[in-house]
């Protein structure tokens, strides 16, 4: 559970445990669902800030203490999204909110762990075919009372090559 620190904690331990070392993590824990502003809760706002910015700063702190007393080095890749880049098609403002927070996460840590040669990275991919898109999609449709094909060919239109990212 990313939201929570012992959870992080203990991931870096049975890491080091295992491998000895870490030298670079990826965090790519995210969560969303469509939801227009106007409905937006406390509690969707609460839940989508824990995973994707309270999860991704205190595992990104959590391997740079261990990268530090490693004696430097080591590489954070956190993932964003265009969401945080203020992208209108976005699945919800809380998404988008949490993914700028990552982006800005992200440059301050650079700056700040560049001194111990940590690199520190945020990477911010479009529409991606996950099986949160495959949610999103069904969603959005049942909303708007259409098919996930046809929610998916109109996204896809805004797309230069026409078609959402493969995971792969």
């Amino acid at each position: 559970d990313v939201g929570d620190l012992d959870d992080i904690d203990s991931m870096v331990k049975s890491t080091v445990d295992g491998l000895g070392r870490v030298d670079i993590a990826v965090n790519n824990a995210g969560i969303t669902r469509d939801i227009p502003i106007m409905d937006v809760k406390q509690a969707d706002w609460d839940r989508i800030f824990r995973v994707n910015a309270k999860g991704v700063f205190f595992c990104m702190q959590r391997v740079a203490q261990e990268l530090i007393a490693q004696g430097g080095g080591g590489r954070i890749i956190n993932i964003a999204s265009i969401a945080g880049k203020g992208y209108s098609g976005t699945s919800n403002v809380a998404y988008a909110s949490s993914k700028a927070a990552v982006i800005a996460m992200t440059q301050i840590a650079a700056h700040q762990l560049g001194r111990h040669d940590i690199n520190v990275n945020s990477i911010c991919p479009g529409l991606t075919r996950t099986a949160l898109y495959q949610a999103f999609l069904a969603e959005r449709a049942q909303s708007l009372g259409v098919r996930p094909e046809e929610v998916e060919a109109q996204r896809n239109a805004d797309i230069p090559i026409g078609r959402a990212n493969e995971p792969e």
